[in-house]
């Protein structure tokens, strides 16, 4: 079980950045333009097996990669049901992940259907990491370890906050790149909220933060918003843990993850579009939406227990 979970975390987190992938070389229609129905989706360009065109292929594979990942959800799902019969979570969370394979394959139709609009990028971008955070909580039911002493309920209500606001970060992100129109036919280099800034950072248009200019603004500036509230609370989670001594290589790592993901972020700023800077911007908010959420679990609630004067004279 503990295997297929990870080969089935693996696949997900591919099958996210080949999304990126299809998203940055303009092949979110490869397989048909919006409205075309069954013939765009799930075939291709009424075909079941895609032309040579580069276009097409990277579209056909995220959908067969999104294919592999579905099939090693059932397999889950069926292990779960005849061997884990009595961890009533673990399949009830299984046969979750089954249900939300198939809303994110609809999804990912209907994005395509309704020509790449910005709010069905953002809420697919969206129940990926959701996806690959239940497969997370897998890993950590069938784990052998135990969460670390001495984190107590405050300090996991902190890391649930801090994760919480780095999805709200993604899927802001995501949506913000779903204004760039990528793959469209009415796409042109400057068009979106990416560049609604201009090339500055962490300023926007010679201010800090002027929300209120224009849609595409604010649409940015949401994003940096999220931003800047998620690293405030990811650094004091980070911190906490840190001066108590709990789950210390998961703080480092945390941090470490938010400082080169802030950098990155500002080159995709500063910088044209790059695809390989926008891919990996969003290859770092997943490793760090998922470390976030791994310390989350690690983070024992129970408070750390004082010794008590049997074990001070025996120490």
């Amino acid at each position: 079980m503990r295997r297929l979970v990870l080969a089935t975390g693996i696949a997900t987190f591919v099958l996210i950045i080949v999304g990126g992938v299809v998203r940055v070389s303009d092949s979110g229609l490869g397989c048909g333009p919006a409205g075309s129905g069954f013939h765009g989706w799930p075939f291709c360009n009424g075909d079941v097996v895609p032309g040579l065109d580069l276009n097409h292929i990277i579209e056909y594979t995220h959908r067969a990669l999104a294919g592999v990942v579905g099939i090693l959800i059932v397999a889950l799902a069926v292990q779960a049901w005849r061997h884990n019969r009595a961890n009533r979570t673990l399949v009830w969370v299984t046969c979750g992940l089954v249900l939300l394979v198939f809303a994110q394959a609809a999804l990912g139709g209907a994005t395509v259907e309704e020509n790449l609009e910005e709010v069905y990028v953002a809420a697919h971008l969206g129940l990926a990491m959701l996806l690959l955070g239940l497969l997370l909580y897998i890993v950590r039911v069938t784990s052998e370890t135990q969460p670390e002493d001495g984190g107590g309920p405050r300090l996991r209500v902190l890391g649930m906050v801090a994760t919480g606001l780095v999805l709200c970060t993604i899927v802001a992100g995501g949506y913000m790149a779903g204004t760039q129109n990528y793959g469209r036919t009415d796409y042109q280099l400057g068009m979106g909220a990416h560049h609604a800034c201009g090339k500055q950072f962490p300023t926007c248009n010679g201010e800090f933060m002027p929300f209120g200019r224009a849609e595409l603004v604010d649409i940015h500036l949401t994003h940096r918003a999220f931003m800047y509230i998620a690293s405030l609370f990811v650094i004091a989670f980070a911190v906490v843990a840190l001066r108590r001594g709990v789950a210390r290589r998961y703080a480092w790592t945390l941090l470490s993850l938010l400082g080169v993901q802030i950098l990155v972020g500002a080159l995709n700023v500063w910088l044209e579009e790059y695809e390989l800077l926008i891919l990996l911007h969003l290859a770092l908010g997943t490793l760090l939406w998922i470390t976030s959420l791994a310390m989350t679990m690690q983070v024992s609630p129970a408070r750390e227990r004082a010794p008590g004067r049997a074990e001070v004279l025996t120490a």
